[in-house]
């Protein structure tokens, strides 16, 4: 589940997918224990969605809705420090 289809549940929804990702998570974690888990990979992906449902659900609870982040601004160029002593002339 990414990011997108988060977004277009409802608060309910995403409380039951919160739900059913945590026990899916502990069922995962169980057959790890045992060695039964096929696809080690599947904890990782459960967790991430559990982030991102969180997340989503703090957004909303706080107010703020999902927008387009800003371009990032371009470093400024590093100009030369002045010299500390002068340059010794040739004799």
């Amino acid at each position: 589940m990414n990011s997108e289809d988060i977004r277009t549940k409802t608060d309910d929804e995403l409380k039951k997918i919160l739900l059913d990702l945590r026990k899916a998570q502990l069922n995962a974690r169980f057959q790890k224990s045992q060695g039964t888990l096929e696809n080690t990979a599947q904890i990782r992906n459960t967790r991430r969605t559990i982030a991102r449902v969180k997340t989503e659900l703090g957004a909303r609870k706080r107010g703020e809705t999902a927008q387009a982040k800003p371009a990032k601004a371009k470093k400024a160029e590093k100009k030369a420090a002045p010299k500390k002593t002068k340059a010794k002339t040739a004799a």
